[in-house]
């Protein structure tokens, strides 16, 4: 594929130096920043609104317009998201509809969403790492012949205009700062939680592009034929918790664990767990927190027994306050903890269980 990426480690203030390359005049042509507002079954995923916030702060940063690329069914729901798509800050809507695009499929909105591309030139689009995203985004950059730095951990413009995308790498043992130099547009997807939910403005207008897109039904290989929900997909909320205690190797054994349970529904949060602990099998995975599990922004996140490897810390770091409790007090998760405890958690947490406890049966009472 003909794309060029540039790795290395994340640039200093001010630029890249020695690596500013001249665009030719077709890619000049290039411009504003697009955000691709994920519609499914009628709902907008939160991750599209926070890339809208992250979108604003560099279509700002370069002058530019920002713009949510909505991609459905005709009827209520499309609207309705192009409404939400100015309320988070857009100035333009760009919204295609067509029956073949009720549910998602890759080919035909891989189509359309390139055919968009083609025709408005955006020079930075950016996609949700869910799985619709990632499946769709790598499909579009492949189609564009242009480069695509996947789960990033932070958004920037240098100097010349260049996307400075951010992402861990070799393992989650280093970040580096990623940059499609000679080729547009510049890609990039973001996992849900990682970038903070924008203030939402009411009755922020802007404008609307109505696209009909050119689909034939028969035409396109895959067929949806029947919905089957996840049911187990309710149980977990980590994403979107205010509140959550996870628990790491450190807690010995998976018997221990239920001390983190006990403690999470005392404060009525969530559980999750470090990488370790799914790999031994104490804990389902869809409970990880980390670079490949889930990126949590709660207000308060209790870490017990997890060292704070940077796969770890990629997945937390977003959290208002974090309570770090571990044996070793050199543990890495100290580096980034608000507040730390050196200690056994398989003690420090029942005692936290009972105090809570006591503290919301007292309050209950007062009440």
């Amino acid at each position: 594929m003909s794309n060029e990426t540039t790795a290395k480690a994340p640039a200093p203030q001010g630029g890249r130096a020695g690596m500013k390359r001249e665009l030719s005049e077709e890619f000049k042509a290039y411009k504003h920043v697009w955000v691709f507002v994920e519609l499914e079954r009628g709902q907008v995923h939160p991750v599209s609104w926070e890339l809208m916030g992250e979108g604003r702060k560099l279509a700002d940063k370069l002058g530019v317009e920002l713009a949510g690329v909505i991609i459905g069914a005709p009827g209520e729901a499309s609207k309705m998201a192009a409404a939400e798509c100015f309320a988070y800050g857009a100035d333009v809507a760009y919204v295609a509809q067509h029956e073949a695009l009720s549910e998602y499929r890759n080919d035909p909105f891989t189509r359309v969403f390139t055919d968009l591309v083609k025709t408005y030139k955006p020079e930075i689009l950016l996609l949700g790492a869910t799985t619709l995203g990632r499946d769709l985004a790598g499909s579009v950059a492949t189609t564009l012949l242009t480069g695509l730095t996947a789960d990033s951990t932070e958004l920037a413009v240098d100097a010349d205009g260049s996307l400075a995308a951010t992402r861990p790498t070799f393992g989650g043992s280093l970040l580096c700062t990623i940059y499609t130099l000679n080729y547009r547009p510049q890609m990039a997807t973001v996992r849900p939680r990682v970038m903070a939910m924008p203030e939402r403005r009411e009755g922020r207008i802007g404008r609307v592009v109505e696209v009909v897109p050119n689909l034939v039904e028969s035409d396109i290989v895959t067929k949806v034929l029947s919905f089957l929900p996840d049911r187990e997909s309710s149980k977990s909320n980590l994403a979107y918790a205010d509140i959550v205690v996870a628990g790491g190797i450190g807690l010995q054994s998976a018997e221990n664990f239920q001390l983190v349970k006990a403690l999470a529904e005392v404060l009525g949060g969530e559980y999750g767990c470090s990488r370790p602990v799914v790999q031994k099998g104490w804990v389902p995975v869809d409970r990880q927190i980390g670079q490949t599990g889930k990126t949590i922004r709660p207000k308060l996140y209790i870490a017990a027994g997890i060292s704070g490897a940077i796969q770890h810390r990629v997945g937390v770091e977003g959290a208002d306050l974090i309570l770090a409790i571990n044996t070793d007090k050199n543990a890495p998760i100290f580096d980034f903890a608000h507040m730390g405890v050196v200690g056994d958690a398989t003690r420090i947490l029942p005692a936290l269980t009972r105090a809570f406890r006591a503290r919301l049966s007292v309050n209950r009472l007062a009440s």
